[in-house]
């Protein structure tokens, strides 16, 4: 179950901010074993002294189209998949909204199932009574 937080500069139509969420959770579902409807987006629009970025490091040159990718996990992944995730957003990227692969940034952080609370004070994923709930599909 990843959290995906977007960060980008104001100024982009709902259709770009469309796009450019559905093929994050596109690559995602391809590279990443994620459910197609396991999909948690938040879109954060900056002023342009809101997002600050070295214009040349490791890449570039990037432009005010840059966007920063950044996905929280539960269950690690590979460093195969990982390559794969980065190859595939670039791609999406690139064709819808039509971003520049040296504008995409991506940071991938792993948590543990502690780390999550889907709501009710618990955490779900470490509850055995809820487990054996979803099991059963009484949740």
């Amino acid at each position: 179950m990843p959290f995906v937080r977007i960060s980008l500069r104001k100024g982009k139509s709902p259709d770009y901010l469309m796009a450019l969420a559905d093929n994050i959770q596109r690559a995602l579902v391809e590279t990443f074993d994620v459910p197609e409807s396991d999909r948690f987006q938040a879109i954060l629009q900056h002023d342009e002294n809101e997002l600050i970025f070295d214009r040349s490091y490791l890449a570039g040159p990037r432009s005010d189209d840059f966007v920063y990718i950044s996905i929280t996990i539960g269950r690690p992944r590979t460093g195969e998949m990982k390559a794969a995730l980065y190859r595939r957003l670039a791609d999406l990227l690139a064709q819808s909204p039509g971003l520049r692969p040296e504008d995409v940034m991506i940071v991938i952080s792993t948590s543990t199932p502690e780390d999550w609370s889907f709501g009710n004070g618990i955490a779900q994923m470490t509850d055995p009574d809820w487990r054996l709930r979803v099991a059963g599909g009484r949740q």
